[in-house]
C-alpha cells in the first residue's frame, strides 16, 4: 500500500467518524429492537410448534437413540468416524485444532484489506471449517434413524389417567381394581398368597413416591410379598416414566391428602347408565374391561385364551367362546360375573367367578347384563338407537 493510499483511507476514515452514530442512543436502540424481535421470535416458537416432549431418560431402555441438539450434531456425526478408544480425537482433539486454527488466523493473515477477493488465505480456511461442519451436520440428520415417538403425559391429570391404564394391566390381577387387595388367585407362582390392601393410610401415608417407585421397579422378594419386579433395569416391563405415572395415579387415588383433580376422575370414570339407557361398548364396556379385567384377560396370562383388549376379541375369542350371547341370560360372561361357575359334562370347573377375588359393583353386573341382553352394541350410536324408556331390571339366575 503505498503513502497515497493510505492517505486516501485515513481521509475516509475522519470523514466517517465525524458521520458517525452514538452509543447512546444510537447503536443501543438497535440492539434493543433487535433482541425485542428474537425474543417475540422465541415466545411464538415456543407457543405454536413447543418443545417435542420426551419420556424420562431411561438408562435400561436400548431401544433409545440419543442425540445432541442440532448445533452439536456435527460433533455427534464424528463419533461414528472415531468409534471406542478413538472417540477423544474426534470429539477433542480435531475440534480443538481447529478452534485454534480460527483463533489464530488473524495472525496468520495480516493483510489488511478488506475486500474479500483480496483474503482468499482467511476465507478459504473460515469456509472450509465452516463447509466441514455444515456437511457434518446434514449427514448426521439423514444418516441418524429416526426416534421412535413415545407418548408423554405432560399434565398432571394425564400422568393420573396414564398411571390407572398402567395399574389395570400390571397390577389389578394380584392387588385388586380399588387396591383392595385379599387372596390372589389364578397368577401362576402366586396362588393363595395374602396381600394387604394398598388403598390404606398405613401405605399412603407411610410410604413417600421414592419408596413406591423402588418397590415397582425391584418388586418385593419376601414370600409373604411375594411381587415381581417390574422395572426394566430388573427384567420387568416399565420405563422410568411408566413407574412416574403409576406412582402418581397411587398418590392422588388413595391417598385422601392429595386431591384428584377433576378432568383427571372424569377421564379415568366409568359413566354411569341413565334410565332406560343401553350400554355401549366403547363408551361404557371398554372401560370398565381396562379397569377390571384387561390385567388378566391379556395375551400372555392364564385367562383360556380369552382376551378383551378389544371389541372383536371380547365377543369372539377364548376356549369357550362364545362366553356371550345376545339376550341370552345364561350366557357365560353373565353367570360367572354373578358368582357362579361354569363346568363341563365331567362336572369339572372350566370358568370360575370372574374377577375371581371379588365380584364388581352391583351397577357394573347390571351394565354387563344391559349390554349383552341389548346384543352388544359397539357404537354410542348403536346404543342410541336400541334405548327406550325405561329397561326392566333383569336379575341373571344362578
Amino acid at each position: 500500500m503505498n503513502e497515497e493510499h493510505k492517505k486516501s483511507i485515513l481521509e475516509k476514515y475522519k470523514i466517517a467518524l465525524q458521520k458517525g452514530e452514538r452509543f447512546w442512543p444510537d447503536s443501543i436502540y438497535k440492539d434493543l429492537l433487535v433482541s425485542f424481535a428474537i425474543f417475540v421470535i422465541l415466545i411464538l416458537l415456543a407457543t405454536f410448534i413447543g418443545v417435542p416432549g420426551e419420556p424420562k431418560a431411561d438408562p435400561s431402555d436400548t431401544a433409545y437413540i440419543p442425540r445432541p441438539e442440532w448445533y452439536f450434531m456435527f460433533l455427534f456425526q464424528m463419533l461414528k468416524y472415531f468409534p471406542g478408544n478413538l472417540e477423544w480425537l474426534g470429539t477433542t482433539i480435531i475440534p480443538g485444532i481447529v478452534i485454534l486454527v480460527l483463533l489464530l488466523l488473524p495472525f496468520l493473515d495480516r493483510n489488511p484489506v478488506r475486500y474479500y477477493a483480496r483474503r482468499k488465505f482467511a476465507l478459504s480456511v473460515m469456509g472450509i471449517a465452516v463447509l466441514g461442519i455444515v456437511v457434518l451436520t446434514v449427514v448426521a440428520f439423514v444418516s441418524t434413524p429416526p426416534q421412535a415417538e413415545v407418548a408423554v403425559a405432560g399434565t398432571l391429570s394425564e400422568q393420573i389417567v396414564a398411571g390407572q391404564d398402567l395399574y389395570s394391566v400390571n397390577c389389578v390381577e394380584c392387588h385388586g381394581a380399588d387396591g383392595e387387595g385379599g387372596e390372589v388367585k389364578g397368577v401362576e407362582g402366586f396362588e393363595g398368597v395374602i396381600l394387604l390392601p394398598i388403598n390404606t393410610k398405613d401405605i399412603m401415608y407411610t410410604f413417600t413416591d421414592e419408596t413406591l417407585a423402588n418397590i415397582i421397579a425391584y418388586g418385593q422378594q419376601e414370600k409373604e410379598h411375594a411381587m415381581p419386579p417390574f422395572g426394566r433395569a430388573y427384567g420387568g416391563e416399565l420405563s422410568l416414566g411408566d413407574i412416574d405415572y403409576l406412582v402418581t395415579f397411587l398418590r392422588y387415588t388413595w391417598d385422601d391428602r392429595a386431591e384428584l383433580p377433576p378432568e383427571a376422575a372424569a377421564a379415568s370414570a366409568i359413566p354411569a347408565l341413565a334410565a332406560g339407557e343401553i350400554p355401549s361398548y366403547e363408551v361404557h364396556i371398554q372401560p370398565l374391561e381396562k379397569r377390571y379385567c384387561v390385567s388378566c384377560h391379556r395375551a400372555g396370562k392364564k385367562n383360556n385364551n380369552y382376551l378383551m383388549g378389544t371389541y372383536e376379541d371380547t365377543l369372539n375369542t377364548g376356549d369357550n367362546a362364545p362366553v356371550m350371547v345376545a339376550g341370552d341370560m345364561n350366557s357365560s360372561l353373565l353367570q360367572v360375573i354373578n358368582g357362579n361357575e361354569i363346568k363341563d359334562d365331567k362336572g369339572e370347573v372350566i370358568i370360575r367367578q370372574m374377577p375371581p377375588t371379588k365380584l364388581l359393583k352391583p351397577e357394573y353386573i347390571d351394565m354387563l347384563t344391559r349390554w349383552v341382553m341389548a346384543g352388544m352394541p359397539n357404537s354410542a350410536a348403536e346404543a342410541q338407537a336400541l334405548s327406550v324408556t325405561a329397561t326392566p331390571e333383569a336379575t341373571p339366575t344362578p
